[in-house]
């Protein structure tokens, strides 16, 4: 595991709190990845590896694509959301999904051999993404594919900007200093990207633009959303330990600053992703 940190949080704070919301996060999340296998085209019989694969909303639909002659390998480090994934599979008789707990960016792969590596939103975290994507060509057949889903700016999507703003009134939210670091939008920058996929020894690299609105916690209404948006998004951290009092009070600035987006009884609110895709 070469991201201490960051197998650190998603074992002990984030994958027990995406567990929880696993179905509300299944429905706001889901457009991204249909999009991202739309782009892959992954088919019958395709053999795909499905990184920082989670819960396995997306590896469950992946396996539906592939069918019985294919095979899908879901990866992550979040021990607790791989269990999920598993029950969840397992549920649907899905045998042609295994799950590993390892880091995409040392795990060896030597034995592999992939037509599709995969991820909605699980690849910007690597502390080194050079040497990750690297070692991800290295599980790809000659003229294999990837495809990904990855954030553009925090200013391209309000959704996860505005509640965070409202929150920052009153609790203390760490902004990272360099914005290339580790997390949501270390890939909002596209031309870096193609820089990183290319020294990493893929060709025809491509980033396009995927702009769908989101409807926030799944479609619930303007009180849940707000409660969801303190649970999961940035202020989550500093939550964790506030007073009920603090928590009542940052959960009622994020629904003001979330009113103005409500459509019919949800919020609905404007997001901006890149699918990338490359070749080996």
């Amino acid at each position: 595991m070469a991201n201490s940190e960051q197998t650190t949080y998603w074992n002990d704070q984030a994958g027990p709190r995406w567990v929880a919301m696993q179905e509300i996060l299944d429905h706001q999340l889901q457009p991204f990845g249909a999009e991202a296998a739309e782009r892959a085209g992954v088919s019958t019989g395709d053999r795909v590896i499905d990184i920082g694969c989670g819960c396995g909303a997306t590896t469950i639909e992946l396996a539906r694509r592939v069918g019985d002659a294919g095979s899908v390998c879901g990866l992550d480090v979040s021990e607790p959301m791989l269990a999920r994934a598993a029950e969840r599979s397992a549920r649907e008789g899905l045998e042609r999904i295994r799950y590993v707990r390892a880091d995409a960016q040392t795990y060896d792969f030597s034995s592999a051999a992939f037509d599709v590596v995969f991820s909605r939103f699980g690849v910007m975290f690597f502390e080194d993404p050079t040497a990750a994507f690297a070692n991800l060509a290295s599980a790809m057949e000659d003229g294999g594919r990837l495809t990904f889903a990855c954030w553009q700016s925090a200013e391209n999507n309000p959704w996860m900007r505005v509640p965070t703003i409202a929150a920052m009134e009153h609790v203390e939210i760490e902004v990272a200093a360099d914005p290339h670091a580790p997390g949501p939008f270390a890939f909002s920058d596209s031309e870096r990207v193609k820089g990183i996929l290319a020294d990493a020894g893929l060709q025809s690299v491509e980033a396009h633009a995927f702009e769908p609105e989101v409807t926030l916690a799944g479609g619930a209404d303007l009180d849940q959303a707000a409660l969801f948006m303190t649970q999961l998004g940035p202020a989550a951290r500093p939550l964790q330990s506030a007073t009920d009092e603090l928590r009542a009070t940052v959960v009622a600035a994020v629904r003001k600053a979330l009113e103005p987006f409500t459509r019919n009884g949800t919020v609905v609110m404007p997001s901006a992703a890149w699918i990338f895709t490359a070749r080996r």
